[in-house]
């Protein structure tokens, strides 16, 4: 019987693992980054960017004016099911709502984002990958959450079981 119980254990499907691959791509005006769901399928889901820990003091310049340098560029959602986003001028943090993530699918916005703790390689307008590096990515969705911090080539990838 333990033998029997040892292989049907053996032989259960392994519980689906998402991964989310993030990806800062550095382009005046725009800013761009992008996150590919390749594991599961996502219900609703919270992505929240956490700039504080970036080497860069890195923040989103969304208005004219405000507290980033020289060009500005609000928030825009290039693809993927973004239901909202809360992030404000001169912010660290953006949350976004998504209300559907399928497997394979991509979520990318643009926005400006300038370094306000250092005058980077590139100046305070251009973002090396030096200076996102730090930068943390959470997800939460249907309880179960991950996260990752940018690395200096400018990419973050989060693993972790997929929601309910």
């Amino acid at each position: 019987m333990t033998r029997l119980l040892l292989i049907l254990a053996l032989c259960a499907p392994l519980p689906a693992i998402a991964q989310i691959a993030a990806r800062f791509v550095e382009s005046a005006p725009k800013d761009t980054f992008s996150f590919t769901n390749s594991g599961c399928a996502l219900g609703q889901t919270t992505l929240v960017l956490d700039m504080s820990g970036s080497a860069g003091g890195l923040i989103f310049d969304t208005e004219d004016g405000g507290a980033g340098v020289e060009v500005f560029q609000p928030f825009e959602a290039v693809s993927g099911d973004v239901a909202s986003v809360t992030v404000s001028d001169g912010a660290d943090v953006l949350s976004l709502s998504v209300s559907d993530w399928p497997e394979g699918a991509e979520i990318s916005f643009t926005i400006d984002v300038d370094d306000v703790l250092r005058h980077g390689d590139l100046g305070q307008t251009q973002v090396s990958g030096g200076e996102i590096a730090g930068a943390e990515v959470r997800i939460n969705s249907g309880g179960a959450s991950g996260f990752a911090v940018f690395d200096n080539t400018r990419r973050a990838t989060i693993r972790g079981f997929c929601g309910a």
